[in-house]
């Protein structure tokens, strides 16, 4: 159920991972956006959910950005730790659901990075959750599976 705002109300709730890396980086441009749906997962208002992937991918675009914003790696694991694992679900794909997005994607002329935009649409949709917070709506959506392009938002 959602509120006037639009905000989520006890849902089960994705984050991708630039939603993530917003949420936990107070001087990112779209923190202000991604903190307060971070904070009802922490809260236990609703029920966080994000592809095993974007772990890493965090701890990666973390321990890059320009200085003075970059996390050391000490810090990155810290931030990830505290912040997302001890709140959220990860979800990953078996290596057969793996070839099976990677057919998928060739069938359908993906090509490059939207391959990763993609994964992590699969993994939302294997944790059955009932909103998907991303930045990257028109990429999310030219390859959302069939019932989950109706649950992307941007925050």
């Amino acid at each position: 159920m959602a509120t006037a705002a639009g905000k989520a109300e006890g849902m089960k709730v994705f984050f991708d991972t630039h939603v993530l890396v917003a949420a936990v980086s107070g001087s990112h441009t779209k923190h202000a956006q991604a903190f307060p749906l971070l904070e009802r997962v922490q809260s236990g208002k609703d029920e966080g959910f994000l592809s095993a992937h974007s772990l890493a991918e965090m701890y990666a675009v973390l321990t890059r950005l320009p200085a003075p914003y970059r996390h050391t790696p000490e810090q990155a694991l810290l931030s990830i730790e505290e912040n997302i694992l001890k709140h959220f679900k990860a979800t990953a794909l078996t290596p057969g659901e793996y070839a099976a997005l990677i057919r998928e994607s060739a069938l359908a002329g993906l090509q490059g990075g939207v391959v990763y935009d993609a994964l992590i649409l699969k993994s939302a949709a294997k944790a059955g959750v009932e909103r998907v917070f991303t930045f990257n709506l028109k990429h999310f959506q030219a390859v959302a599976p069939k019932g989950l392009a109706s649950v992307l938002v941007s925050p």
